[in-house]
């Protein structure tokens, strides 16, 4: 008990560690450059993660999930961290990333369409919860107003869009995932695969040298170690730990994630794009809550 406990706990300080990303991966860009910044903050990621989550051969991997998976996440991370790091400010860099957040209401109706995961009709209201809170983190403080989304997404289309295609893919990822790893975490791969690929966008756009700095290392180390720690830490926790706790726990992010933005960041945020958050939480936790009671009546029928 005391092992699952402690195993549950590591899991946890995963999550208050990804929280801190997007911060983080703000300051990093800012500092280091977009694209250059990202691919020095993937490379040193890679390496906490080899010390942490470690290595599995290739020939160990199912080849559908190395394959699609590669592809997968490495496009996740791309949309990820570019469009954090083009967001023409600090706040359209948090807004960009509750876009990103959808992900969560779409891995769970990804789940149900292609896994034919058992659901109910909570599904419905969760969703549309989720979307109306994007509705109102993009409404620039007027509520959920059409005109005010528009002509936010307008303004830098690039990110706002990169963020969206992020929490399509991640969401494709999570299905591929549940159906071909076979337990396998190719977490360590991707990453590297990642930042090579960042690095080769990086000098076909020309290159050039980084300015680095004792804030710029400080930045990228602790971003770095919020990406590979974090990982490491939520293997031990969905391995050990209490996987109801965490799941549940994990949903909370978004609004964890905003409250260190705006302290890293030193970014003040409006009511309703606070109120926008807690609707996206709540959207997905009614998607997950649809999902589960599903489960539970299912295991109770069979026994």
């Amino acid at each position: 008990m005391k092992n699952t406990r402690r195993a549950t706990l590591t899991g946890l300080v995963a999550i208050v560690l990804w929280s801190s990303l997007v911060g983080l991966m703000r300051s990093v860009s800012e500092l280091l450059g977009p694209t250059g910044g990202a691919a020095m903050l993937y490379s040193v990621a890679s390496v906490f993660l080899l010390l942490t989550v470690g290595w599995v051969r290739l020939a160990d991997f199912p080849r559908r999930y190395l394959v699609w998976g590669s592809v997968l996440f490495v496009s996740y991370e791309l949309c990820l961290a570019l469009s954090i790091g083009y967001a023409h400010t600090a706040r359209q860099a948090i807004e960009v990333s509750m876009v990103n957040y959808l992900w969560p209401s779409l891995t769970i109706v990804a789940a149900i369409v292609f896994n034919r995961q058992k659901t109910s009709l909570l599904i419905v209201p969760g969703f549309l919860l989720s979307l109306a809170g994007i509705g109102l983190v993009l409404g620039g403080g007027q509520g959920v107003s059409a005109a005010g989304m528009l002509a936010n997404v307008r303004s830098n289309p690039f990110s706002y869009g990169l963020a969206f295609a992020g929490a399509l893919i991640w969401a494709a990822y999570c299905t591929l995932t549940a159906r071909a790893a076979k337990g396998k975490n190719g977490v360590t791969l991707f990453f590297i695969l990642t930042s090579a690929c960042l690095w080769i966008q990086y000098l076909a756009g020309g290159g050039g040298q980084l300015a680095f700095s004792g804030e710029a290392i400080a930045c990228l180390v602790l971003a770095a170690a919020a990406m590979g720690l974090g990982y490491g830490a939520w293997n031990v926790g969905i391995l050990h730990g209490n996987v109801t706790v965490l799941a549940g726990a994990s949903y909370f992010i978004p609004v964890l994630s905003a409250a260190f933005s705006t302290l890293l960041l030193r970014t003040p945020l409006s009511t309703a794009f606070w109120q926008g958050a807690a609707m996206v939480c709540g959207g997905a936790i009614l998607c997950w809550w649809a999902t589960w009671t599903r489960r539970a009546e299912a295991a109770t029928g069979e026994a």
